[in-house]
């Protein structure tokens, strides 16, 4: 992500935090980044968990799967 959108999504909440608060479109915006930001931060995991391989005390490995799978 951006520097720039992470700066605006920080200065959002900082605005979110005052007296006068947001406007319905700086909301509305503010949701659209969070979302981005989460779904970009996600993806980032999941490839670092994909090309993780557990070690355990005999030595033997395994690679990091999702619950269920």
């Amino acid at each position: 992500m951006e520097n720039n959108k992470l700066d605006r999504i920080n200065e959002l909440a900082r605005k979110s935090r005052t007296p006068e608060g947001l406007t319905e479109a700086e909301k509305e915006e503010q949701t659209r980044l969070r979302k981005e930001y989460i779904a970009l931060f996600r993806g980032n995991l999941e490839s670092q968990l994909q090309n993780m391989v557990i070690v355990d005390p005999d030595g033997n490995q395994r690679k990091v799967t999702k619950k269920g799978s």
